[in-house]
């Protein structure tokens, strides 16, 4: 089970569920998801809570998020040259969806900072699939968390890279 922890105007938008979940099972744990915009067009920032890697979609039937989440985490752990094997066991640990609201200040707040760093990544008059994707690899680069001491920092790309090697190690990861 994963837990997709979203803001208050992409919750509304979701699926409600009665219930509070448990923790996520994945590696990368609960994902969080806020609603931007650049160039006049919605986005979907995603960020992972252990790792911080970002994913950014189109903001198009957000809706069918929950059923569609495994599959855009799956596509972004593709392009880091995550080995298929653990993107498969990653996926499977995702095969329930839960919604909640945020709950962690430190991840949203990480998500406003990456929110300002799109402005200067995308280009002004609008963007591409492949924009999104090299603003995507610019985040995974970018040092989070950077105000303490330098083994506290995050970089995403290596933070994600180490939680799937070590949850799923039989499984082989790409670096």
């Amino acid at each position: 089970m994963v837990v997709l922890r979203a803001t208050q105007k992409v919750l509304r938008l979701l699926p409600q569920q009665g219930h509070s979940p448990g923790a996520s099972d994945t590696a990368l744990g609960d994902w969080y998801v806020n609603r931007i915009v650049i160039s006049r067009q919605r986005l979907l920032l995603l960020v992972s809570e252990k790792s911080l890697l970002s994913i950014l979609t189109p903001a198009r039937d957000v809706k069918e998020l929950p059923e569609r989440l495994a599959e855009t985490v799956a596509a972004r752990l593709r392009r880091l040259g995550i080995d298929d094997a653990v993107v498969a066991a990653e996926i499977g640990a995702m095969s329930v969806v839960a919604v909640a609201k945020t709950a962690d200040r430190s991840v949203t707040g990480q998500m406003v900072d990456f929110a300002k760093h799109l402005t200067y990544y995308m280009p002004e008059n609008g963007w591409s699939e492949w924009d999104l994707q090299a603003a995507e690899g610019k985040l995974a680069q970018m040092p989070c968390r950077a105000s303490g001491p330098f083994d506290k920092v995050i970089f995403p790309r290596d933070a994600a890279l180490r939680l799937l090697a070590h949850a799923w190690s039989g499984h082989g990861v790409r670096h």
